[in-house]
């Protein structure tokens, strides 16, 4: 069980009043709020430890090095990688599959014809950079449709996979359905299909809510964003398998991805260095890290059986509501519930939900080919976090009703 009232106070922002009223934050999808554990380890590091870090020989740079590798543990060891090299710095999620999916193109890997399975529901961070791919390269994109109960229609996936899939990249966890889906069989199933087929998991929605186990998992690549883990926006983390990561070519070249330069060669330096060109996000990587230990110390087990309950309370309570289409899977969720009100607009119930102090999120939710599939220009959405409480879920419900009736 989580302690609510103690966890809230160590998040500033949550006492903030919004148009009169205490802010009721289920924006979480779309980045979380940061504990003062987060907070005071960036104040730290640029108060005590800031310098650049690698082959400085003075004392800040040695402590800055060591705090950016001693957070790259923490980061590998919260994925249970297995070594530490594999565990890439990046901006977040959305780099770290532009990562994968750039060097593949340029490594000759993917010959034309050759196809790249994706399914329905992903954000646009994990097509664009497949299509992208696929102009490059000439391979061709497969889509896995939902089923009517929404979730990734398995039968369809495999009837898909054929000697030309060369490539899976899937969603962990929806960020508009909170659909877990079956990442382990998904990653079995392609492997039966074709040894040799590179699976990559976008795991933005997923770090947060649940223990990641790369290992268990068996896929090659698994991205992640910090900002939606308690930890400051820019930056986040891909990790990779160690025999992919030095088969493929570097991303981008500049300062720490060399071990040698001359005007005539270039050797590049050994993994994860090979890929982190340019002074990295040093504080970020340690707040990251800060971030980590705080959910580790509060149980991911415990983070996500509080979170179920709210989001179950939430749905029970939106399924009862007239006028409301609630988009919630047949299999347990996570975290997220998107609703459809009939004859009213996604951004109108936004902006009532907003005045009432309720902060949720409408739109897209950069998933376009979803909404088209669902018949739909976007959703409100409302999304949980660790420190959100059913009494805001009883607000947010009561609020729901009365901005439907407002808008009726």
């Amino acid at each position: 069980m989580l302690d609510t009232a103690t966890i809230r106070a160590q998040f500033p922002i949550l006492k903030t009043q919004v148009h009169g009223k205490p802010l009721i934050y289920l924006d979480n999808a779309a980045t979380t709020q940061k504990p003062l554990a987060v907070l005071d380890a960036s104040r730290r590091y640029y108060e005590t430890q800031n310098a650049n870090v690698h082959r400085g020989s003075h004392y800040l740079s040695q402590l800055a090095t060591e705090a950016h590798e001693q957070a790259r543990e923490t980061a590998a060891r919260f994925i249970n990688a297995p070594e530490t090299a594999e565990l890439l710095f990046t901006s977040g999620c959305t780099m770290g599959i532009n990562l994968a999916a750039d060097t593949i193109a340029k490594s000759g890997m993917i010959r034309p014809g050759e196809e790249i399975i994706l399914s329905a529901a992903e954000h646009h961070s994990n097509i664009v950079p497949w299509q992208m791919l696929c102009e490059r390269t000439g391979a061709v994109l497969r889509v896995v449709p939902l089923t009517p109960g929404q979730t990734l229609d398995m039968e369809a996936y495999q009837n898909l996979l054929s000697p030309r899939t060369r490539i899976v990249a899937i969603g962990h966890v929806s960020n508009t359905l909170g659909t877990v889906n079956p990442v382990r069989e998904i990653t079995a199933l392609a492997r039966q299909n074709r040894p040799d087929t590179i699976v990559l998991v976008d795991g933005a929605q997923a770090v947060s809510h649940m223990k990641v186990d790369v290992q268990e998992l068996g896929c090659d690549f698994y991205a992640f964003s910090g900002h939606k883990l308690y930890a400051p926006t820019g930056i986040g983390a891909l990790w990779g398998k160690r025999e992919l990561l030095e088969q493929l070519p570097p991303w981008m070249g500049g300062g720490e991805m060399i071990k040698e330069v001359t005007f005539e060669k270039t050797v590049y330096n050994d993994i994860p260095f090979k890929y982190e060109a340019g002074t990295p996000n040093i504080e970020g990587a340690v707040a990251m890290a800060a971030a980590m230990d705080y959910v580790s110390g509060l149980g991911l087990h415990n983070i996500a059986a509080h979170e179920q309950k709210l989001t179950d309370m939430a749905v029970e309570g939106l399924k009862a509501m007239p006028r409301l289409t609630v988009l919630a899977p047949d299999v347990p969720h996570n975290a997220v519930v998107s609703v459809l009100a009939e004859g009213i607009h996604h951004y109108d119930l936004g902006t009532l939900l907003d005045q009432m102090g309720i902060a949720v999120r409408t739109g897209h939710h950069c998933c376009q080919p979803l909404m088209c599939a669902l018949g739909t220009t976007g959703t409100t959405r409302a999304s949980f976090a660790l420190y959100n409480t059913e009494e805001e879920v009883k607000t947010f419900l009561r609020s729901m009703n009365r901005a439907l009736e407002m808008l009726s």
